[in-house]
């Protein structure tokens, strides 16, 4: 315990100390080495023993996470190493790198200012690298790349130092060509590739614990000549103790990534919408931890015995016990109870945590991930935006009735911790829904819910979301109220693509002063006289108010709303999600009297009217789809493409990459489940492949009636369709 005390207070002496603070996410493709890498880091940090770095997998804390040999929650760790003769503090998240959970990856680099790109050099950049970086970079976190795995170029593929340095380019290039693409337009950037002269490029190999770069080849005079050596003659202790990995890279993080005092001014103009001008703007800016607290919650955990843990980034001021905090979006204050760092999977009371690090909360019990945390009352921050949206349900419901009120509580706390799971709890069937990113997602859930709560639950077959478009400018429809009293006048034409992205990440919204949101739905392509009239957006659907002096419509209309709402979370072909829809209302007439146009009347002919319209633009069934990518020899090609082709599939691209085939290609998500059995079998298990979402497209004409059908009945619907819906 000596040690670890130490530590810990070399932790909090090191806390009010900006300069000196760094804190940092490792991102990266499944399976290329961040929690092996996280592990050698505390072990040069002395955190853990250096014996077991590599296969303890410390970052793992949960049971089936170290079953499964992945990540699945991002975890912290702060630790502290000496460079330049300072002493840093250095707070690290491992991240998931399976893309079911790339939800925890977006909201750590909302935590973080800078990010440890990790690439296996014989895979190289791979699509979830791309995701990672593009999430880092969104937030205006700074890249730095680590290229793992480098022992096996060595000893697999036997190359000598000629190659290796040719495929060691090939992988910066890369990466780098994917930095340029996204940061020309970002004008608080500056050129932020990555390179090896300026020592922002790191390599090595996790898993025998060495590593290096430019400074630390100066430093040791250790070339890649010599390591090949070295591990050819299989002196690999030799190889760790001469330029041990953790050096290398904790090094590269002192050196290269922005401290808080840097990184806040830039950064928090892109996270926050508020008052630039204002006090609390300036002590944000400044880090200043006698300003205002505020707190940017990036994560929620149980904890055994504390019970909700909230971890977050301290913008300002200084978080301390007792304090009565303001959660956004909630009324009334919370009282924090308690603070912490973490020190590996561990949480560390600790007195206080001031600006510039990242602190476990306990006693906020309104927070959930993406909370802002403040002392006065203020504009949050701007919401976590996630880069992909659930794709697949499953129902859940208790073996026995007596466990019911148990698993809602459960279900519901854990879609607190994971905002991208869906849950819709029906009290009435006792049948409940959960929606993921994937079968993995759905799978982990539902075994935590078994194994940590001892809840035995049924679980239904997998159902696919579906989203439900219109595809064509439609007519004017009339929704007629109960009473014949009111009538609502609505006709609904296709948002263009580039319209529904911007609302997508939520670059337009009705949180934005009015000028912001027009502009930026012009650049979009809107027209000015529609821009200007828009009265509500929903996902990714837009009201347009285009009525002209009716009375009492400004009354009515929060009724309106509530009845496209409705219309829109229930669309008229299947009852799914209506997306990219912009509907006018035209004309209203309403009864003069406020008792006769209740939320009874109007909120059904909305309904109707939205529906009809709907149903007039031609609005079709949309599928969600997958990028495949399978990796493959030679002589198994063939089946492999078939099995992409025969779901429905198309394949895109085929390549050599060194010894393998690379096959790419779409398919729909419904036809993909089972795809890993499937693709085993095929491949004689030979085959490695990884699935991306990408977004929804039109299903064909030909399977939309039965497809439409088989929700229908699902769901307990009349199957019969309106006869007005002969179009496919």
């Amino acid at each position: 315990m000596g040690r670890r005390k130490k530590i810990v207070q070399e932790c909090e002496r090191l806390m009010d100390k900006p300069e000196n603070i760094r804190n940092i996410a490792i991102a990266a493709h499944v399976d290329h080495g961040k929690t092996t890498l996280s592990d050698n880091l505390l072990a040069g940090a002395g955190m853990i023993s250096d014996e077991t770095a590599g296969h303890q997998l410390a970052m793992d804390t949960e049971e089936d996470e170290q079953e499964r040999g992945i990540t699945i929650d991002a975890a912290n760790v702060s630790m502290t190493h000496e460079y330049d003769e300072k002493n840093h503090l250095i707070n690290l998240i491992d991240t998931p790198g399976h893309v079911d959970f790339g939800g925890d990856v977006t909201r750590a680099m909302r935590a973080v200012d800078g990010a440890l790109v990790v690439v296996d050099a014989v895979e190289g950049a791979m699509p979830q690298t791309e995701t990672v970086l593009r999430q880092a970079l969104r937030e205006g976190v700074k890249p730095a790349l680590f290229i793992n795995k480098v022992d096996r170029l060595i000893s697999e593929l036997q190359e000598g130092p000629q190659e290796m340095q040719q495929r060691l380019m090939a992988v910066i290039r890369d990466v780098n060509e994917l930095i340029r693409g996204m940061t020309e337009e970002m004008d608080d950037v500056g050129d932020w590739r990555v390179s090896v002269e300026e020592g922002t490029v790191a390599f090595g190999s996790a898993l025998y614990k060495w590593g290096v770069s430019m400074p630390s080849m100066q430093e040791t005079g250790m070339d890649f000549g010599d390591i090949i050596d070295l591990e050819r003659a299989g002196e690999r202790e030799e190889l760790h103790e001469r330029t041990p990995l953790s050096d290398v890279v904790l090094d590269m993080v002192c050196e290269h990534f922005p401290n808080p005092i840097d990184a806040q001014p830039r950064r928090i103009p892109r996270i926050w919408r508020g008052d630039s001008e204002s006090e609390l703007a300036e002590q944000m800016r400044l880090v200043d931890d006698e300003g205002e607290v505020v707190l940017m919650v990036t994560d929620i955990s149980m904890d055994p015995h504390a019970g909700e843990i909230a971890t977050g980034r301290v913008f300002s001021g200084t978080i301390e016990k007792g304090q009565e905090l303001y959660v956004s979006g909630t009324a009334g204050k919370n009282r924090v109870q308690s603070v912490g760092i973490f020190m590996g999977g561990e949480r560390e009371e600790v007195e206080r945590v001031p600006a510039g690090n990242i602190a476990a909360v306990t006693g906020l019990r309104d927070a959930i991930a993406g909370s802002t945390v403040s002392s006065i009352e203020m504009t949050p921050f701007e919401s976590i935006e996630h880069i992909s949206e659930p794709v697949i349900t499953k129902s859940v419901e208790a073996k026995s009735m007596d466990d019911l009120p148990k698993l809602i509580e459960t279900l519901r706390q854990v879609s607190k911790e994971d905002p991208t799971i869906r849950i819709e709890i029906n009290e009435d069937t006792g049948e409940h829904l959960i929606s993921g990113q994937g079968e993995l997602h759905l799978e982990v859930i539902t075994q935590r819910i078994e194994r940590n709560q001892g809840i035995p639950v049924i679980t239904g077959e997998p159902i696919v979301v579906f989203r439900e478009q219109p595809t064509r400018a439609g007519d004017v429809v009339e929704g007629i109220s109960p009473n014949r009293h009111n009538r609502f006048y609505i006709s609904v034409e296709p948002l263009s693509q580039d319209i529904v992205d911007i609302l997508k990440l939520g670059e337009a919204s009705m949180d934005m002063p009015e000028l912001e949101r027009r502009e930026a739905l012009q650049e979009a392509g809107m027209d000015k006289d529609t821009s200007q009239n828009v009265e509500h957006i929903y996902g990714t659907n837009i009201l347009i108010d285009d009525t002209k002096g009716i009375q009492h419509l400004n009354e009515t209309m929060e009724l309106v709303i509530e009845g496209l709402e409705e219309a829109l979370d229930d669309g008229p072909l299947a009852a799914e999600p209506v997306q990219g829809a912009l509907i006018r209302l035209h004309d209203a007439k309403l009864h003069e009297d406020a008792i006769h146009r209740g939320p009874a009347q109007v909120i059904p002919a909305t309904r109707q009217a939205v529906h009809g319209a709907l149903i007039d633009a031609e609005v079709r069934l949309l599928e969600p789809i997958q990028n495949v990518r399978i990796d493959v020899p030679n002589e198994h090609m063939g089946p492999a493409s078939g099995e992409i082709q025969g779901r429905r599939g198309r394949v895109d691209d085929m390549y050599q990459e060194g010894d393998l085939m690379v096959v790419e290609g779409v398919a729909p998500v419904s036809e993909m489940l089972g795809f890993s059995s499937d693709i085993r079998s095929a491949t004689e298990g030979r085959a490695s492949w990884n699935t991306e979402n990408a977004g929804f497209q039109v299903m064909a004409d030909n399977l939309q009636g039965e497809t439409i059908t088989e929700i229908r009945e699902r769901k307990g619907m009349k199957t019969e369709l309106p006869p007005s819906v002969d179009y496919f």
